[in-house]
C-alpha cells in the first residue's frame, strides 16, 4: 500500500505574516514511490528584502526581551505540540520515500533534538537575556578597571537553507539553537520535499507559541534574498560542496562578513580494526552497522557511511557478510508492511546515483547489487526512484581517486582494503575532510592510534564496541549535544554541540569597565561590584534577595583538637594532617594542616542560617579552590556574597549563586568557591 493519492496542492510560503502564494504555478514535485505529484512549488513574486526586514522587526525586538528560560520553554511547549501530531506528519513523510523508522529519525528525531535544547537551556544557560563568557579580566591591582567577556543575541535573521533528506530534523535542529540565542528564522527547504517542511511550518504557526515572525517559510527560490543580508545575519548551508562555495562567495556575504555556515559532502569512512576478525562480536557490529547506514534512508545521509576499511585479510569473509546482508533488504513501498528501504527522493537523485556508480566502477567493481536491476518485494520500479543496495571493491584503494572524490548519495558504499593500520587512518584521511568517521575494535591500542589520526579531520568520531553495542546511537546518528558537521571538504561548519550551538547566533564582546558597571550589565555580582548588608541573605526569598546581598561571618579558630577529630570521625588520616615532619617535609606545606573539607565544613558553621526558611536545599558548589594552607591556631571568616538569580518558571523556587570567599587572620583567601542553592520565591510560602 502507499498513502492514497490526491489532488497536488500548491505550497504557499509564510512570510510577512501570512501565507503566501508564488506568481506562478512552478513545478511538481512528485511522490517518490509512486511518481503521483504531491505538490507545485514556486516562490517567485516575494519580497525577499521585506522578508528579511518582518523578521528583524516584528520578531528580533520580542525574542530578545525574552530570557534564555523563557525562550526554552517556548521551545518545550512547541516540540510538546509537535511531538502530539508526529503521524500526520508520517502521512506526508511517506509521499518523500521514507519508511516509518526512517521518518523516526526525521520527524520524532527532529522535534526530540528542539526539546533537547529546550532542556539543556533551562539547566545550563542563565536565566538572562546576556550571557558571560569566561572569568571576570582584571585590569587594575586595586579592582576599579576590569573585562568581561559576554554573548548578546545578533539584531537579524537567521537564514536557514536545507538539504531535501530531512525535511523536518533538518529544519529543526537548526531553529531550535537559533530561536533560544534569540534571533529570528528563515527556512528554505529544498524543493523536492518541501511540502512536508512546509505541513510542519504550518502547525507551527498555528500553534501561536512563537512570536510573529519568529520563523518565516520560502518553499522555492530565494531569488535575491541573499543580496539583502547583513552584517547582523547568518546564513547556514546543507547541501552539495558546488552550491555551498557558491552561496559563501556571494558578494553581500563576503562584503558583509555575514556568517556562514555550510554542511557539505562527505566521504565518510568506517574503519574495521586488524583485531575484529570474522567471529568476532566487533565484526559483527560493523556488518550491521555498514548495512544499517547503507539502507537507512536509502542511504540519503550526510552521515551515511561511503568508504569501508578493512583489513585485507578479513576482505574476503566482509564482503560475503555485507553481501549477504544487504540482499535481505526488502525494498519496495515506504508504508508497506516488511519493506526496509524505500525509493530514493526523487528520479533526478536516483539518476545521478546512477551516474556516480559508474564513475566509482572506474576504479572499483561491484561486489553485490545491480545498479540498473530494480528488485521490489512492493510498488512499480517503473514508476518510483528504487535502487538496490550495491556495494563496491576498490583493490588497490590509494590509487582509485574516485573513491575519495565521489559521493554516491545513496544506498552505495566501497569497500578499502589495508595491510597496516597507518594506511587505515590515511585512507580515512583522504576523504579531505567529513563529518564523521567510526572505528570497530576492541584494542586500546587500535582505537588510540586511529582515533587521533583521524579526528583533524572529522568532526565526530564514533568507536564501535561490545561493551556500548546495546547502548551506542550509532555511526550515522548527529545527536543535539554533540557537535554536527567537519572540515575541508565537509564544508567547515560546526552545528549543535548543545550549548555550543546557541553561540554561533550570538556576538562575542568584551565588556571593559568599573565592577560595578559589570555586574549591571551581565546580572552577576563580580568582585569589586555594590554589596548590601543586613537582613541574614538566607532569610530573604527570591521577591526579597537582591545581586549583591552580602554576610560577612563572626570568626572561628581551628584547633589541633578539629583536626585530629576530623580525620578519625571521616577516616581522612592523611600524613600532612597527621604527621609534623612528612608535612614539613613537604614542599607545600611548613607544618600540620587542616583538612581542605575541614574548612568548608567550619565555613558553611559559619555561614549557614539554621531555622526554616526561604533557603530550601544545598545542591552543590562549584570551582572549589584551596588556596593558603590553614595551621592551627588560624582564625577563618566567610564572606558570602549573592552573585546570580535564576528563577525557575513553573515552580515555586529558584537556583542562587553564591560567592563564598574564605580568609585568614592576615586577611589571606583560604578557600574561594560558588555555593548552590534552591530558594523560594516567597517566604512563608503562600496556602493552597
Amino acid at each position: 500500500m502507499n498513502a492514497p493519492a490526491r489532488p497536488p496542492r500548491r505550497l504557499e510560503s509564510y512570510v510577512c505574516g501570512s501565507w503566501t502564494l508564488g506568481a506562478k504555478e512552478g513545478p511538481a514535485l512528485l511522490d517518490a514511490a509512486t511518481g503521483d505529484p504531491v505538490a507545485y512549488v514556486d516562490s517567485s513574486g516575494l519580497d525577499f528584502a521585506a522578508v528579511l526586514e518582518h523578521g528583524r522587526r516584528a520578531a528580533g525586538p520580542k525574542l530578545r526581551a525574552m530570557s534564555f528560560h523563557d525562550r526554552a520553554g517556548m521551545l518545550k511547549a512547541l516540540g510538546l505540540a509537535l511531538m502530539a501530531m508526529k503521524e500526520e506528519f508520517y502521512a506526508e513523510s511517506f509521499r518523500t520515500g521514507a519508511t516509518r523508522p526512517d521518518g523516526w529519525v526525521d520527524i520524532e528525531g527532529g522535534i526530540g533534538t528542539m526539546l533537547t535544547f529546550a532542556s539543556k537551556g533551562r539547566r545550563e544557560l542563565p536565566n538572562s537575556r546576556v550571557l558571560t563568557d569566561g572569568d571576570v579580566e582584571l585590569l587594575s591591582k586595586d579592582n576599579s578597571f576590569s573585562a568581561q567577556h559576554i554573548y548578546s543575541p545578533l539584531q537579524g535573521v537567521a537564514v536557514h537553507i536545507n538539504a531535501y533528506n530531512f525535511p523536518v530534523w533538518g529544519m529543526l535542529e537548526k531553529i531550535a539553537p537559533t530561536l533560544l540565542a534569540g534571533v529570528p528564522c528563515v527556512v528554505k527547504p529544498a524543493s523536492q520535499t518541501a511540502y512536508l517542511t512546509e505541513l510542519v511550518v504550518r502547525r507551527i504557526i498555528e500553534t501561536g507559541i512563537l512570536p510573529e515572525g519568529a520563523l518565516q517559510l520560502i518553499c522555492g527560490s530565494v531569488g535575491d534574498l541573499l543580496d539583502h543580508v547583513t552584517g547582523q545575519d547568518a546564513v547556514t548551508f546543507t547541501g552539495s560542496a558546488w552550491t555551498g562555495r557558491k552561496l559563501k562567495s556571494h558578494p553581500a556575504i563576503v562584503a558583509n562578513s555575514v556568517r556562514f555556515t555550510m554542511e557539505a559532502d562527505s566521504l565518510n569512512a568506517a574503519i574495521l580494526g586488524p583485531d575484529a576478525v570474522a567471529g568476532t562480536p566487533e565484526f559483527d557490529l560493523f556488518v550491521k552497522e555498514v548495512a544499517r547506514e547503507m539502507t537507512s534512508k536509502a542511504g540519503q545521509k550526510c552521515t551515511a557511511i561511503r568508504r569501508v576499511i578493512a583489513p585485507r585479510a578479513q576482505l574476503e569473509a566482509l564482503t560475503a557478510a555485507l553481501r549477504d546482508r544487504l540482499g535481505k533488504t526488502a525494498l519496495g513501498l515506504p508504508d508497506a508492511e516488511g519493506t526496509r528501504m524505500g525509493p530514493l527522493a526523487s528520479y533526478e537523485q536516483r539518476n545521478e546515483v546512477r551516474d556516480r556508480i559508474r564513475e566509482l566502477q572506474a576504479v572499483a567493481e561491484i561486489v553485490a547489487g545491480d545498479p540498473d536491476a530494480v528488485t521490489l518485494r512492493s510498488g512499480d520500479a517503473a514508476k518510483g526512484a528504487y535502487l538496490n543496495p550495491v556495494l563496491l571493491c576498490a583493490d588497490r584503494p590509494f590509487a582509485a581517486a574516485a573513491v575519495h572524490e565521489v559521493e554516491a548519495f545513496g544506498p552505495v558504499a566501497t569497500l578499502l582494503p589495508y595491510d597496516d593500520l597507518g594506511e587505515a587512518t590515511e585512507l580515512a584521511r583522504m576523504g579531505k575532510g567529513s563529518l564523521v568517521s567510526s572505528v570497530f575494535t576492541d584494542d586500546k591500542r587500535v582505537v588510540e592510534e586511529v582515533v587521533l589520526g583521524v579526528a583533524p579531520f572529522h568532526g565526530r568520531v564514533m568507536i564501535g564496541n561490545r561493551l556500548s553495542a546495546k547502548s551506542s546511537t550509532g555511526h550515522g546518528s548527529p545527536l543535539a549535544g554533540l557537535v554536527h558537521g567537519g572540515p575541508g571538504r565537509a564544508g567547515g561548519g560546526e552545528e549543535m554541540g548543545g550549548m555550543r550551538g546557541v553561540r554561533h547566533y550570538m556576538q562575542r564582546t568584551a565588556v571593559q569597565g568599573a565592577p560595578r558597571m559589570l555586574s549591571a550589565v551581565t546580572g552577576r555580582w563580580i568582585e569589586g561590584a555594590d554589596t548590601q548588608q543586613g537582613v541574614h541573605p538566607f532569610r530573604k526569598s527570591l521577591a526579597e534577595l537582591q545581586i549583591g546581598d552580602q554576610l560577612v561571618t563572626a570568626t572561628r579558630v581551628v584547633t589541633l583538637e578539629d583536626v585530629e577529630h576530623f580525620a578519625q570521625f571521616t577516616g581522612d588520616t592523611f600524613y600532612a594532617h597527621m604527621d609534623a615532619e612528612a608535612a614539613k617535609a613537604n614542599p607545600f606545606f611548613d607544618d600540620r594542616v587542616a583538612h581542605g573539607y575541614l574548612i568548608a565544613s567550619f565555613a558553611a558553621g559559619l555561614f549557614v542560617e539554621p531555622n526554616p526558611g526561604p533557603v530550601l536545599a544545598n545542591y552543590g558548589v562549584d570551582n572549589l579552590r584551596f588556596l593558603t594552607p590553614v595551621y592551627f591556631g588560624d582564625s577563618l571568616q566567610v564572606r558570602l556574597t549573592c552573585k546570580e538569580i535564576n528563577p525557575r518558571a513553573n515552580a515555586e523556587h529558584g537556583e542562587v549563586r553564591w560567592d563564598s570567599q574564605i580568609t585568614n587572620q592576615h586577611g589571606a583567601v583560604v578557600a574561594q568557591y560558588d555555593v548552590l542553592t534552591m530558594v523560594a520565591k516567597v517566604w512563608p510560602p503562600v496556602a493552597g
